[in-house]
């Protein structure tokens, strides 16, 4: 029965993992849209933040952290001022290469990060915790190998 359904519900079985994708995605992104609404920040901000973090004390240059988003932002430059508006990153001009920004992330953006730690946590336990580690890691490689033939191969998300 449910295999007739399938069938026509869907065109092929890789348009039935797409659109489960899209859907789980939808489900999973609202729980942290609304944990950074809480924060006046989106989710590619809280994104831009983790990087700089990783990274600190030292400086990323611009186009850097755009290949390490997990998502595909298409003005980083709009998203980046209102990030140094608020304090939570800094911008400085290359020396030698003037067309090379590197940011860093103030005490501002660490502190941010650092209240959003424990409800981020708790929002991937929401999202995520009705499954056990065994479960979480096969779906990881799942994810992987779906995303693999469509990754750069300098990406870090490989």
């Amino acid at each position: 029965m449910e295999a007739q359904i399938s069938k026509l519900r869907y065109d092929s079985a890789e348009q039935e993992v797409y659109l489960n994708l899209w859907r789980t995605y939808d489900r999973l992104r609202a729980y942290e849209d609304a944990l950074f609404a809480r924060f006046d920040l989106t989710p590619q901000q809280y994104n831009v933040l983790r990087l700089l973090k990783a990274e600190h004390p030292e400086p990323v240059a611009t186009l850097t952290i755009a290949e390490r988003l997990v998502s595909r932002a298409p003005d980083i430059t709009r998203m980046l001022d209102k990030l140094e508006a608020r304090k939570l990153i800094s911008r400085q001009r290359s020396e030698t290469d003037r067309r090379t920004v590197h940011i860093r992330i103030t005490l501002n953006g660490i502190a941010l990060l650092d209240q959003i730690s424990e409800p981020l946590r708790e929002c991937h336990n929401q999202q995520l915790g009705h499954l056990n580690k065994s479960q979480l890691k096969q779906l990881v490689e799942l994810l992987k190998l779906a995303r693999q033939p469509h990754e750069d191969s300098n990406n870090t998300w490989r």
